[in-house]
């Protein structure tokens, strides 16, 4: 099965890279327009192979994407320390222009993931210059709120002293600062949170609650301030989405797709828990949450508006 990466940036690369070592797929073509760039990129990580799974490694143009059942849009500019996703976005947005119709020119039948911030808006152009090709919404997928999701998972499972495998909750709404972190909808072994809590006799107040969520919502900034880039967390959530469309294992994700007349704002694109399958978005699971976080999922559907309007 063949899999194209369009921007070989770090994001683009250590994605390669994670399928590579994961065994996901069976060949992965990358396009830079740094064709340099591209074919470093591509021997560097074939180098791995040995290591790792038998696959094969190329670089490549638009053309060679042919035959992809999924293509990894990575390109376009990154995010600057103390810059805003949403900050990102007209930058990005003439980017994607061009990207889009090369790609669907060259692999009209790939499901196209989207990993380029502010993901949520970049999906929504993709779905747009898409639909010029005849590609249906479910068929573009954005990263969406995936590592945010991890990283709530994984602060929780510390918290709690338990592995984050064991640790079900959703990161919602907008990859960015006005995501929803859904506290009540976290289970741990299939326990209510608040019920797990007390059978182990921890703490979990508003005070670990906040800190909780302000980790997870400026884990980027810190990261970025500390080396420049995120890369490792996306590019393994980039491989485990490629990894469910290959094989079809119809995964619920929080990933970021056009959600018709969702929070009051009519076909805003952003995360929800999504049926994932080979064929790209299979179902949408609106959640049932507190007053209190639907107001808040609905201001972030407003955010996302705002910008869309404001493009």
């Amino acid at each position: 099965m063949k899999i194209g990466i369009v921007g070989c940036g770090l994001v683009g690369s250590t994605a390669a890279y994670a399928m590579v070592m994961s065994g996901i797929g069976r060949e992965i073509v990358l396009v830079d327009m740094n064709e340099a760039r591209g074919r470093a990129e591509a021997n560097d990580i074939y180098h791995a192979v040995p290591f790792a799974h038998p696959l094969t490694v190329s670089a490549g143009s638009y053309r060679d994407l042919e035959g992809s059942r999924a293509v990894v849009i990575a390109a376009g500019v990154g995010q600057k320390p103390g810059e805003t996703r949403l900050q990102l976005l007209q930058r990005n947005a003439a980017v994607f222009r061009e990207v889009v119709p090369a790609v669907l020119s060259n692999a009209p039948d790939a499901i196209l993931v989207i990993a380029s911030n502010p993901v949520d808006i970049m999906t929504h152009l993709t779905i747009r210059y898409a639909a010029e090709f005849g590609v249906p919404p479910s068929r573009v997928i954005g990263s969406g709120t995936m590592l945010d999701t991890a990283r709530f998972r994984t602060l929780l499972g510390i918290h709690l002293g338990v592995d984050s495998h064991h640790v079900h909750g959703y990161v919602l709404g907008e990859h960015g600062d006005s995501e929803v972190l859904t506290w009540s909808l976290v289970t741990v072994g299939g326990m209510p949170l608040d019920e797990f809590c007390g059978k182990r006799e921890v703490s979990l107040g508003a005070e670990e609650r906040r800190r909780i969520d302000n980790e997870v919502r400026r884990a980027a900034y810190s990261i970025i301030e500390g080396k420049g880039a995120t890369y490792y967390g996306v590019g393994s959530a980039l491989a485990r989405l490629i990894e469910v469309i290959l094989h079809n294992q119809r995964a619920i994700l929080s990933v970021s797709s056009l959600i018709p007349e969702a929070w009051g704002g009519p076909n805003v694109t952003f995360s929800l828990p999504q049926l994932v399958g080979g064929e790209g978005i299979l179902a949408t699971f609106p959640p049932v949450l507190t007053a209190e976080e639907d107001a808040k999922l609905r201001e972030s559907a407003r955010v996302i508006t705002s910008a869309l309007e404001g493009l």
